[in-house]
């Protein structure tokens, strides 16, 4: 007899050939058995999810969840498993002075599986600005933290932002890229100055510096140092970079996302990768609410069902190494599964600049498997739940629609 059945949900899945309907059975933490019509008799639990749809767990690829150490870090089962998130990757929240709070404290407290890449900057970001002096950077002690914690940090962080870089320039991410040599791991880059103050050339030489695996995050950044330049073309390194390998993030965050940067990068065909929420404490409550608000985005912007679903599954388990054992529905895998509800109607969703982008479809969480074990989302992080601003009058919508 199976643990659970999730019984007549529309499974979709792209990187394992499935889109259905199908019941999926778990046992033992794994997923057992995808087929049609499976007995009810069968199921120690029976989930009833006709009409949902049924995913592979959803993957937040950049996120901070480094809760009651940094003081925007969000608690990870609230980003996480009751929000239809299975696995959230911690974007460098956690230096090498202050990482030993993760398994410690973090890590052993939450369901939802959390995968940390290491800050370049010794006490990540307990404080903002993160690197203020050369000091900040300890390249010894990154190393020894990454090796110590091997298995567990998948890469290194580095911040393209002042001041750091009007203090180090360009020997802050090459002396992060040679700390993920050393160790064998991932680079994973955030482009665009919020301060708006260093060069925005700078993302020229960055773009050389990253390997085949490595992960360019923000890159539908406003900010200075994108990858658009002044006039609205992709600089050629970007479509190098993808060429060889390295994975592009779209992280919305607080401010680092753009509907017209987006569009104009999607129109000169570099795709994204991968999405992800950037979520923090202060971003939930203005900007970026989940995981599932980003799959609505990206269905405005014109991708589709199935593209979506893999810019949050299957790709982020290949950027980050994982992909042997999640982001695909496979039998004999860790069942990490995500029930979204689906629904047709009029919303609103904004970028950080405030413009607006009509949406006639849009998802929220219905239920969370992680590990085989069941999770219902909480209520939502708006007073209505999950669902996006309802649509008012193109003329009161800030900058406009579309």
């Amino acid at each position: 007899m199976y643990d659970v059945v999730l019984k007549g949900g529309t499974v979709v899945d792209p990187s394992s050939g499935l889109d259905g309907v199908l019941d999926v059975a778990v046992e033992n933490g794994v997923i057992a058995r995808i087929a049609p019509g499976i007995a009810p008799s069968e199921a120690a639990r029976l989930i009833e999810v006709g009409g949902k749809i049924v995913t592979p767990g959803l993957i937040d690829v950049h996120a901070h969840v480094f809760e009651g150490v940094n003081r925007t870090g969000v608690n990870p089962d609230l980003g996480g498993v009751y929000a239809g998130v299975t696995t959230i990757v911690d974007a460098g929240s956690a230096g090498a002075a202050t990482f030993g709070a993760f398994p410690r404290h973090i890590i052993p407290h939450c369901h939802t599986e959390i995968v940390p890449f290491l800050h370049i900057c010794q006490t990540g970001l307990a404080t903002i600005p993160d690197i203020i002096a050369e000091s900040s950077v300890n390249l010894a002690d990154t190393v020894r933290v990454a090796s110590q914690h091997r298995g567990l940090i998948v890469g290194i962080k580095a911040r393209m932002v002042s001041p750091a870089l009007e203090i180090m320039g360009m020997e802050m991410p090459k002396l992060a890229k040679r700390a993920a040599r050393e160790c064998g791991l991932k680079l994973m880059v955030h482009i665009g100055d919020t301060e708006k103050r260093y060069d925005p050339k700078v993302i020229h030489p960055l773009l050389s510096l990253l390997e085949p695996g490595d992960i360019l995050t923000h890159y539908f950044t406003p900010n200075p140092g994108g990858v658009l330049d002044a006039n609205g073309k992709l600089v050629p390194e970007a479509r190098e970079a993808a060429d060889r390998g390295v994975w592009f993030d779209t992280a919305h965050g607080r401010m680092n996302f753009s509907f017209e940067v987006g569009r104009r990068i999607i129109d000169q065909g570099l795709l994204p990768h991968c999405i992800s929420t950037d979520l923090t404490l202060p971003g939930r409550l203005t900007t970026v609410h989940s995981m599932t608000e980003m799959m609505t985005r990206f269905l405005g912007l014109g991708f589709t069902l199935p593209q979506v679903v893999t810019m949050c599954t299957a790709n982020p388990a290949k950027a980050i190494g994982a992909d042997h054992r999640l982001g695909s529905l496979v039998v004999g895998r860790q069942a990490d599964i995500s029930v979204l509800e689906i629904q047709e109607g009029e919303w609103v969703v904004y970028d950080i600049l405030g413009s607006g982008l009509r949406v006639d479809r849009a998802f929220a969480p219905h239920l969370t498997v992680k590990r085989g074990r069941v999770f219902t989302p909480d209520f939502g992080p708006r007073p209505w739940g999950w669902w996006p601003d309802r649509a008012r009058p193109a003329a009161t919508i800030a900058g406009g629609c579309c």
